[in-house]
């Protein structure tokens, strides 16, 4: 039997996600009887085990706004390249205005980054690593500047790989 992708079962996956808000925002519209209040809320998905996703939501209720963002991060849920408990190798992720510097630490240091960026980390499973936020502080851009410098590690492996495999002869 064949599913649409509106009533296709639950997977595995998306059952044991935890999330956690990150930030909240409020904006004000003014109109003709007063002013209207819409938020916007940033949401860190993750499972603790490597599989970790970012979202938005907006809405005119705070409620409304975080399930929005959990829908938006679980459809966008990667794996997160880990060696260990840590990172393979120092990386920095640019996104915006932001940067964020990633190193990986010894066993037992614990995850020694700020904000948003340490809920990403917390969520992904990595348990020993070093974050710096550089320029900008902007939570939601250093966040995704985290992602892309996770994302970078795994592209950086891969080409080692493929080097190294170069050089030996064997590819």
């Amino acid at each position: 039997m064949a599913f649409s992708r509106r009533n296709k079962p639950q997977s595995a996956r998306t059952s044991d996600l935890e999330d956690l808000v990150v930030d909240i925002r409020r904006c004000s519209k003014v109109v003709k009887g007063g002013r209207r209040f819409s938020f916007s809320a940033v949401v860190v998905v993750g499972d603790r085990a490597g599989q970790v996703g970012l979202g938005l939501g907006k809405a005119n209720e705070v409620a409304d706004a975080i399930a929005k963002g959990s829908e938006v991060a679980k459809r966008n849920i990667f794996t997160v390249p880990m060696k260990g408990s840590t990172i393979s190798h120092s990386v920095v992720g640019v996104f915006g205005g932001a940067k964020v510097l990633l190193k990986p630490a010894p066993p037992g240091t614990g995850i020694v980054a700020g904000g948003g960026v340490r809920a990403l980390l917390e969520l992904s499973g990595i348990e020993d690593i070093y974050a710096k936020a550089l320029g900008s502080r902007n939570r939601f851009n250093l966040i995704k500047a985290g992602i892309e410098g996770l994302n970078r590690i795994g592209r950086e492996v891969n080409a080692y790989r493929l080097r190294r495999g170069l050089r030996d002869g064997t590819a």
